[in-house]
């Protein structure tokens, strides 16, 4: 199959041992490597395949992956955004990448981030999908996050509640059509995240700060390296508002606000998400 083909319903799994472990990763498109960190009990097919073969359609060599000792990923796993920033590291190094993007999407988008506190040489430009700041917050999350995020299985209607916006029609037919093109997948599909691992995470409720990381909170008032922050105007778990707070001290963030919107941005607007990412990494 020719890699242009192959799109993120089909593209194969490959798996790179490296550090002692093994990591699961998928890769779809040629050109600018971008690999993408999941969101909180994330596997590699639970991305949208709109979103991810729209970035490859941009350019782009899109590299999802399964989190260290989850999914089809073996090793001793970890939900701290420090200990996950690694896997970025390996792949990088280990599948021999240059200049390249890294992305992250809700808890994803914390280890994005202390990626590029902990490997900056590494990283050209930072990509993050409706995460938080570290830091104190101006707006906590809301308790409906808690309340869904720990259930065994998502509904339809828990996935809207989510990642998408529940009060807007758009965003539910959204959300439908969304898990549609996720479950069109069907072949070498990543176990789910062990709910009594994820579930831990879970019992605090909403707190300030979400991502206590002092040093990345200094990287990100000081790099000059372009980050992009693309969320919904309405993130129930990480509020975009926390982004606006700290305008002044971030020399080198653009924040997108999609109107409308919940969580998982990219899944409602896979092609516009992708559009404003290129556009973003091209000019920037």
């Amino acid at each position: 199959m020719n890699i242009q083909q192959i799109s993120a319903t089909t593209s194969p799994t490959e798996y790179l041992s490296i550090n002692g472990r093994t990591l699961a990763y998928r890769t779809m498109g040629k050109g600018r490597p971008i690999i993408l960190y999941h969101r909180f009990r994330g596997v590699m097919n639970l991305w949208d395949p709109a979103f991810l073969d729209a970035l490859a359609g941009q350019g782009f060599q899109v590299i999802v992956f399964d989190y260290t000792g989850l999914g089809l990923s073996d090793g001793t796993p970890s939900y701290n955004p420090i200990d996950m920033a690694a896997d970025a590291r390996d792949l990088i190094a280990g599948l021999g990448l240059r200049d390249v993007v890294v992305g992250g999407w809700s808890l994803g988008g914390m280890a994005a981030q202390a990626a590029l506190t902990l490997y900056p040489d590494h990283i050209s430009h930072l990509v993050l999908l409706g995460t938080t700041p570290p830091g104190d917050l101006a707006k906590l999350a809301e308790q409906l996050f808690y309340d869904l995020a720990g259930k065994e299985s998502y509904s339809i209607e828990d996935i809207t509640a989510l990642f998408l916006e529940p009060k807007s029609a758009t965003s539910r037919a959204a959300a439908v059509r969304s898990q549609a093109r996720i479950d069109d997948r069907h072949e070498e599909l990543s176990p789910p995240v062990p709910v009594e691992f994820a579930r831990p995470l879970l019992v605090h409720g909403p707190r300030s700060p979400a991502f206590p990381a002092e040093p990345v909170l200094q990287m990100l008032k000081s790099t000059q390296i372009p980050i992009l922050h693309i969320g919904g105007d309405h993130d129930i778990i990480f509020p975009v508002e926390n982004w606006y707070a700290l305008n002044e001290v971030l020399p080198s963030v653009t924040l997108v606000t999609f109107p409308q919107a919940g969580h998982g941005p990219q899944h409602q607007h896979p092609q516009l998400a992708a559009d404003i990412i290129a556009s973003f990494v091209r000019n920037q």
